[in-house]
């Protein structure tokens, strides 16, 4: 079955949870399809995790096309959902249709994703809904803004979390079909998605959200640094290292390859 965005609607209604990950290639999509993820994500973070920068703000569109077209092989089933880069669709509405409409045309994924839910943004999502184009939300800690806001919760006091439930609400009566709330406090999270008929998906945003996304690197365990809200699953940094490892001594050894 290909999920789609109905699907996600859907579940919501059901009570079932949806499980999201990010993928930057070919070989960790097709095993994120095979193990039952709903939703992959070719995320910004592929900025830090697969090009090595500081920040998601260097990601340019013909980047994260490539990363997308890689995945887009690996993935069967799951929703495959593409982030939109900074400042590929902030100037205007119509820089945002170009931008997505090249995600959906060269790599045949099935929506885009987009951070913010002021009105421009708003309005943003309402016009790549009506061309056909599906749209995920993102509130919150919206990383392309670190250099305004930083990696700090976001929605502490009252005000705050206040504006950020009525982007929630902005952004599904723009079209969206599920928004992303990264880290606020849980309980902010639970009233956005009492708040809401799409679907929530929170990263450090508690356990009252209609699923969950994580950055496959931090469940892996490959990167020398994961937020607090994360979880790693496996250490796969120790476990390359000491194969590699193995490998050179072999080598070095002249143990490999083994006579025939």
């Amino acid at each position: 079955m290909l999920i789609t965005p109905q699907h996600l609607i859907q579940w919501k209604q059901q009570n079932r949870a949806i499980a999201v990950l990010t993928a930057w290639d070919y070989a960790i999509a097709s095993i994120l399809d095979r193990a039952g993820i709903e939703v992959i994500l070719v995320g910004d973070s592929l900025s830090m995790v697969a090009l090595g920068h500081e920040t998601t703000l260097p990601l340019t569109l013909d980047e994260v096309i490539h990363h997308a077209k890689a995945v887009r092989r690996g993935v069967k089933e799951a929703l495959l959902v593409v982030d939109l880069p900074f400042l590929t669709y902030q100037e205007s509405w119509q820089q945002a249709m170009h931008s997505a409409g090249r995600i959906l045309k060269e790599t045949n994924a099935g929506a885009v994703k987009l951070e913010g839910g002021y009105p421009a943004i708003a309005e943003t999502v309402a016009r790549l809904v009506q061309a056909g184009i599906p749209v995920m939300g993102h509130v919150g800690l919206t990383p392309q803004s670190v250099r305004q806001t930083g990696f700090r919760q976001q929605g502490k006091s009252h005000e705050a979390g206040e504006k950020i439930v009525a982007e929630a609400i902005s952004l599904e009566q723009a079209g969206a079909f599920a928004v992303v709330i990264e880290h606020v406090p849980a309980d902010l999270a639970k009233t956005i998605t009492e708040s809401l008929t799409i679907p929530t998906i929170g990263i450090g945003a508690g356990i009252h959200c209609d699923g969950q996304v994580l950055v496959t690197s931090d469940v892996l365990g490959l990167g020398t640094w994961k937020p607090k809200f994360a979880k790693t699953y496996l250490d796969l940094n120790a476990l390359i290292t000491q194969a590699v490892q193995e490998f050179g001594e072999e080598v070095r050894a002249h143990k490999f390859p083994p006579e025939t």
